[in-house]
C-alpha cells in the first residue's frame, strides 16, 4: 500500500525504535509528526529527515490533556492521523525486593498508560481515514520474562492484552492493530546484563513496522516478534 500522504504520529521518537521508525515512514512518503519530550533531539531527527512535512510536538505521554493537544494539532496540520507508533517506553532492572516503587510506577505510566493515552485520544480522528493502523512496540519479554525485569514485563503484558483486545473492536473498523515484539535492541533502552548475544538494530524493528503498515488493505498482521539469529536465553 502506497503511504504517500499518510500521517503518522510516532512517540519516544528522539532515539532508537522511534527515531528509526520516523525516518522510515518518511522514507515511505508519510508526513511525520515527532513526539517524545526531548524537544532538542525531536528538532535534530527532523532537521536530519529533510522534509518539509515533518511536525516537532513535545509531548509527554502520561499527561493526557498533552497528548489529546497533541493529536488536535496534528489534526489542524495535517487534516488527518492514519497510522499512530506507540512506542515511548522506559526500562528500570532490579530484583523487586531492591526496587524503588517509583521505578515500578513510571514504567507502568509510560509503557502501558501511555500507550492507552495516545491511542484513546488518537482513535476518534482515526476512525475518519479511510485506512488506518495502530503500532504498538511491545517486548519478547511479554513472552520470555527476563530476570529482573518483572516491572517492564508486566506493562508489556499489559500492552499485549490492551492491544488484542482493541483488536477485536476494531473487527468492523478500518484500523489495523499490531503488536511488535522485539528482543534487545541496540539503543538507549539496552540494559539486560544476561543478554550476551548480538543486539537488534533500531531499524530492524522500524523496517518490521513500515512492513506492517504498508501492507495492502485486507491484510493485518496481528504479531510480529523480531529477534537476531543469537537465541534469547
Amino acid at each position: 500500500m502506497d503511504l504517500t500522504d499518510t500521517v503518522a504520529v510516532v512517540t519516544g521518537a528522539s532515539s532508537g525504535i522511534g527515531e528509526a521508525t520516523a525516518k522510515a515512514l518518511a522514507r515511505e512518503g508519510c508526513s511525520v509528526v515527532l513526539v517524545a519530550r526531548r524537544e532538542d533531539r525531536l528538532e535534530r531527527i527532523a532537521d536530519e529527515i529533510e522534509s518539509d512535512r515533518t511536525l516537532v510536538i513535545p509531548t509527554d505521554v502520561t499527561d493526557e490533556d498533552e497528548v489529546t493537544a497533541m493529536v488536535e494539532e496534528t489534526r489542524e496540520v495535517f487534516g488527518c492521523l492514519d497510522i499512530l507508533v506507540n512506542n515511548a517506553g522506559v526500562l528500570r532492572v532490579d530484583p523487586v525486593a531492591e526496587a524503588d516503587m517509583a521505578d515500578f510506577r513510571e514504567q507502568v505510566e509510560v509503557n502501558l498508560l501511555g500507550a492507552m493515552n495516545t491511542t484513546h485520544a488518537a482513535l476518534p480522528v482515526m476512525l475518519e481515514s479511510e485506512h488506518a493502523d495502530i503500532v504498538t512496540v511491545s517486548s519478547v519479554n511479554a513472552r520470555h520474562p527476563a530476570k529482573e525485569g518483572s516491572a517492564y514485563t508486566a506493562t508489556k503484558y499489559g500492552v499485549n492484552g490492551f492491544c488484542r483486545s482493541l483488536r477485536k473492536e476494531m473487527a468492523d473498523e478500518q484500523v489495523r492493530v499490531t503488536i511488535v515484539m522485539p528482543g534487545p535492541v541496540d539503543s538507549e533502552m539496552r540494559d539486560w546484563e544476561n543478554w550476551e548475544g548480538r543486539a537488534l538494530e533500531p531499524t530492524d524493528v522500524a523496517e518490521s513496522i513500515a512492513f506492517a503498515v504498508s501492507r495492502p488493505e485486507h491484510v493485518e498482521i496481528p504479531e510480529i516478534t523480531v529477534s537476531t539469529t543469537d537465541k534469547l536465553r
